[in-house]
Parts: C-alpha cells; sequence; structure tokens
C-alpha cells in the first residue's frame, strides 16, 4: 500500500473511533427532588431505608438553609425560600423570596432551568409538585423577566383541585397528592427520560405542623422515602437500560423547631438544619469533609450538565460545586477603622495563588453589570489580607476572591 493510502486509511479510522466514542458517551440528566421539612436528626432517627440505598450507593451529608445566621444574608428556614435558594443558588437577600407568598422574586438571579434552557434550548425540563407556585412563581414561567423560560412538562396545581382531593384537616389529600406526583415522575422518568427534573414532595411537613415530633412524623418520612425510592428505582432502569448518566440529589428545605418539632422558619441549629444524600460517588472534599448548604446544589447541577454559565451570573452565587475541587470556601470581607479584612477558608494541601478583587456597586441585582478591580495578590493558605482603604475612594461594596478552582463572593460588612 502507497504510504499516501495508508496515512489516510489511519485518518479515517482514528476520525471513526473518535466518531463511535462521541456516539457512545452518556447522556447526562438530573433529577433533585425536595422532600418538606425533615431535620436532620429526623432522617437519621427515623427509618427511610430507600434514602439509605441511595446514600450508601452514592454519598451523604449534613448540610444546613438560612444563610449567614446574624449576618447580611440571613435567609427565613421556611418552604418557598429554601427551594429559591436550590433554584438560583443564592441567598434570600440577593432572590428576594422572604416568605410563601414569593411576592416579587428577583429573577436577575436565574434559576437551573432558565440556565439550562439558556445553553440547551431545545432539552427537556420537567417539575412534578404538589405547589403550582414552584413553576409559575418560582421558576417563573413564561414570564418576561426570566426570559419567558418554559417548562417541557408541568404535573402540578393538585392542591386546588378539591374535587378530586377534597381537603380535610389530616392532611391525607396531600398525602394521596404526593403519591401521584411521585407515581408520574416513576413513570415519566421511566419512559421520557427529560434532561432535568424537579419533584416536590410535601407530606412531611404538614405532618411536622400538626403533630411536631411523633409517630405520626415517623410514618410520613417512611411514606416519603418509600416515593422517593419509586423514583430512584426509574432513574436506575434508564441507567441500566440506556446510554445515560444521572445525577440524582435528594434533599429538604429547612429543619424543625426545637421544641417539639411543630413549626420552622427561625435560626435555631435544628431549623437549619438540613442533608444532602445523593447517587453519586464522585463527591469532592468539601463535600465530605465540610458542612455543604442548599445554595451549593444549582452549582453542583450546573457542573454536572456541563452548563456554560457567564461568569457575571456564576460570580454571584453563594454556593459551589459539590463534584468538582473546591480549594477555598467561607468568604468573608469587613471594613473597619479604615481597614479592609478580607478571609477565607482554606481547604487545598497546595498553597496556591488567590486574587482579591473588589467592586464598589452591587448593580447586578438591578440586571446590570458589576465592574471588578483587581485589589491585590495572595496564598490560600494565609486565609486572610488587611488592606487599608485610600482616601477618597468609594469604600468596596462586594469582593471576590478567586483560586485557579474556586471563585467565591461576599458583600462587604461596614
Amino acid at each position: 500500500m502507497y504510504p499516501f493510502k495508508r496515512l489516510l486509511l489511519s485518518a479515517l479510522l482514528v476520525c471513526a473511533f473518535g466518531l463511535n466514542a462521541q456516539q457512545k458517551s452518556l447522556k447526562k440528566k438530573v433529577v433533585f427532588i425536595i422532600v418538606d421539612g425533615i431535620a436532620t436528626d429526623m432522617l437519621k432517627n427515623n427509618p427511610s431505608p430507600r434514602i439509605d440505598e441511595i446514600a450508601n450507593a452514592g454519598a451523604y451529608s449534613d448540610a444546613y438553609v438560612g444563610g449567614l445566621k446574624d449576618g447580611y444574608s440571613e435567609t427565613p428556614t421556611i418552604s418557598a425560600v429554601g427551594y429559591n435558594s436550590l433554584l438560583t443558588g443564592v441567598w434570600a437577600n440577593k432572590h428576594n423570596v422572604w416568605g410563601n407568598g414569593i411576592k416579587d422574586p428577583n429573577y436577575n438571579y436565574p434559576t437551573i432551568f432558565r440556565l439550562y434552557k439558556d445553553r440547551y434550548p431545545d432539552g427537556k425540563t420537567a417539575v412534578f409538585s404538589t405547589w403550582l407556585d414552584n413553576r409559575t412563581k418560582l421558576i417563573g414561567e413564561d414570564l418576561p423577566q426570566t426570559k419567558n423560560v418554559q417548562v417541557d412538562y408541568a404535573f402540578d396545581g393538585f392542591e386546588l383541585d378539591t374535587i378530586r382531593f377534597p381537603h380535610d384537616q389530616k392532611r391525607e389529600y396531600i398525602k394521596n397528592i404526593d403519591a401521584l406526583v411521585a407515581a408520574e415522575a416513576a413513570n415519566y422518568i421511566k419512559t421520557e427520560a427529560p434532561d432535568l427534573s424537579w419533584v416536590y414532595l410535601e407530606f412531611s411537613d404538614d405532618m411536622g405542623h400538626g403533630y411536631g415530633d411523633s409517630p405520626q412524623l415517623t410514618a410520613a418520612i417512611k411514606y416519603e422515602d418509600s416515593l422517593i425510592g419509586k423514583i430512584y428505582d426509574a432513574v436506575k432502569l434508564r441507567e441500566k437500560n440506556y446510554e445515560e448518566d444521572w445525577l440524582f440529589l435528594v434533599t429538604t428545605d429547612h429543619g424543625r423547631s426545637a421544641k417539639d418539632g411543630k413549626h420552622h422558619g427561625g435560626q435555631s441549629d435544628r431549623e437549619r438544619s438540613t442533608w444532602i444524600v445523593t447517587n453519586t460517588t464522585q463527591t469532592n472534599d468539601y463535600f465530605k469533609n465540610e458542612t455543604p448548604a442548599i445554595v451549593d446544589l444549582l452549582p453542583t447541577m450546573a457542573d454536572f450538565l456541563e452548563l456554560s454559565v457567564p461568569e457575571k451570573i456564576s460570580a454571584e452565587w453563594d454556593g459551589v460545586s459539590l463534584i468538582s475541587p473546591v480549594a477555598i470556601t467561607q468568604p468573608k470581607a469587613v471594613i473597619e477603622d479604615g481597614l479592609l479584612n478580607v478571609s477565607w477558608k482554606n481547604l487545598s494541601e497546595k498553597n496556591s495563588s488567590i486574587t482579591i478583587l473588589a467592586s464598589s456597586t452591587n448593580d447586578f441585582k438591578t440586571g446590570k453589570t458589576d465592574s471588578y478591580t483587581k485589589v491585590v495578590s495572595a496564598k490560600s493558605k494565609q486565609e486572610s489580607v488587611q488592606l487599608k482603604l485610600k482616601k477618597g475612594q468609594p469604600a468596596p461594596v462586594k469582593i471576590l476572591i478567586q483560586s485557579s478552582k474556586t471563585t467565591l463572593n461576599t458583600w462587604v460588612i461596614q
């Protein structure tokens, strides 16, 4: 065979192999479940065999909600507030949802659904939920403020159907709706495999409000656990029979009051105490060794789905990925006596380079872009720097702390 023919044949074989490998690459898909109002101790002290199964196959971590306690990002431990912290990756001081009325969300902080559709307009999304407001108000479907984002399949709003689900004091209608929602989620995932799905289950929170720490709440946790198991079985079936890679996430939106478990909304340790379970074993050291937050789930999903998120958006996130390396965490910036003190926690064994940037504005919240200026370089193991502010210059409002692997943001405390 002539040399040029050998070269041509080799090139064709390389192309064919590359194309075949590309065709065989696994399609990435995400389903996340919020099961309402189960504090960490409740999950650990009550039977939940299917959640245990997921954790044993993947990973578990204690987690928290509520933002920076006694700080600028302190966030009520209330249901819709927690959902939106997950959806946007930021606390309530940014997303502006302070209660279940969802009066005026700041859609300048986009949800995972909008970020996904921006990257994959033809990708398929789904919502399975008791609350209609989760789709219409939090995701903001078809609103101009959300670029008219659409959910491709919606199975929700059954709390408004009082004919099919007559409301009763024992909240059995919510239990029945949860069963319907979970069954449809499992069936739709099994047959249609949407790329991004949100499942919301409410009954456990209702039993908490009605009975507190009680046999009724124990039974509700076990019941919700069985529904989560049905959805997990659908995901496992897809992974077994199709060339798909699924990230399965389960969490809760808040804990419960320390006294009797009936209430939530405050900043007690138990109200802030939550958890995260996932099917993946590829969690990072931050997930394994620190206490992640509900705001970490959006960056994790975006990371897994390989979304190209504009830096001006990701720089606003209060969370970090749970699956890619994280070098630093716990950012803080304080101005006192003319000095700017910036600190962080180093998670890396290496003494890597850190860049500190500052902005004198917070225009992102109004849909504009902030301009950041580099103020100093440092090393990660320093874990802090102190800078003297120049007279006559505007004081910084926001700080970015950047390493090669992680970008953190914090508002400046005066």
